[in-house]
């Protein structure tokens, strides 16, 4: 569940960025397999993420305006610094916390995570949207 709010902060990104609806939805895929790679890695037991309970809980989190994550991305997409985008939401965006948790969690498994490390630099390493979205566009299938 934590990790869906990642995704959420890159779409929002890739939406304040001017990213279309295609790019979106390959984002979207994308970021289902790196939730199938993460959870075999860390919990090996058998769950299916393209279940509709696991998948139209993400698809909500990734698309909705209302989406407090998906509007940190957003934000941040369109110029906003980290503290202005935080403070105009005025509520948690828990992708936030979970970005730094993750990426602690996939070094240590050595798990290839893309979207989630895209965010990471983005939040963390101070890498501009742009150029975190360009590269993180060049590993997408």
């Amino acid at each position: 569940a934590v990790l869906k709010n990642i995704y959420a902060i890159a779409a929002g990104l890739a939406h304040g960025l001017g990213y279309g609806d295609n790019f979106q939805a390959v984002l979207v895929s994308n970021a289902q397999r790196e939730m199938k790679r993460f959870m075999k890695a860390v919990y090996p037991m058998k769950r299916k993420i393209t279940h509709t309970a696991y998948s139209s809980d993400l698809f909500v989190t990734m698309y909705s305006p209302f989406s407090r994550n998906r509007t940190l991305g957003h934000l941040v997409g369109k110029g906003y610094s980290l503290k202005s985008a935080m403070a105009e939401i005025g509520m948690v965006a828990e992708g936030y916390y979970a970005a730094k948790h993750i990426w602690e969690v996939k070094k240590d498994r050595a798990v290839k995570m893309p979207v989630a490390s895209a965010v990471h630099k983005v939040l963390y390493r101070n890498m501009p949207p742009q150029k975190a979205l360009q590269i993180l566009a060049n590993k997408l299938i």
